[in-house]
């Protein structure tokens, strides 16, 4: 099963923005920036909500880009689309991720989120 993404070409501002804009996004972006290159099984994430809530978080971030998702066998892993999304917008995801670090953020796996400098 493969499911949909958008090139890097289609990724828009507009929707990276939007979908960075919900706290639990942002805590699953934080995550996934501080674990860079790892694909991450998507229960790595059941603590910020439900099933079916984060299900929702993380099909938001593949369709805007931000994530892509990979089918295998019966899990899901996530991995952060940073080359996409820095050749794209240039130093924006580090903004963002830096901004948030001052934020009130769920913590993902019980553990506070390291944020690179």
């Amino acid at each position: 099963m493969t499911l949909p993404h958008p090139t890097a070409d289609q990724i828009i501002l507009p929707n990276v923005l939007a979908v960075l804009g919900d706290p639990t996004r942002l805590a699953i972006v934080r995550y996934l920036a501080s674990k860079e290159g790892v694909p991450l099984n998507c229960s790595r994430f059941l603590d910020l909500c439900s099933k079916t809530n984060l299900s929702y978080h993380l099909a938001k971030l593949r369709e805007a880009g931000v994530t892509r998702t990979e089918a295998v066998g019966t899990s899901r892993l996530i991995t952060l689309r940073r080359d996409d999304l820095d050749r794209r917008f240039p130093g924006l995801l580090d903004s963002v991720i830096a901004a948030a670090g001052d934020a009130s953020l769920p913590a993902v796996g019980g553990h506070e989120i390291e944020v690179r400098a």
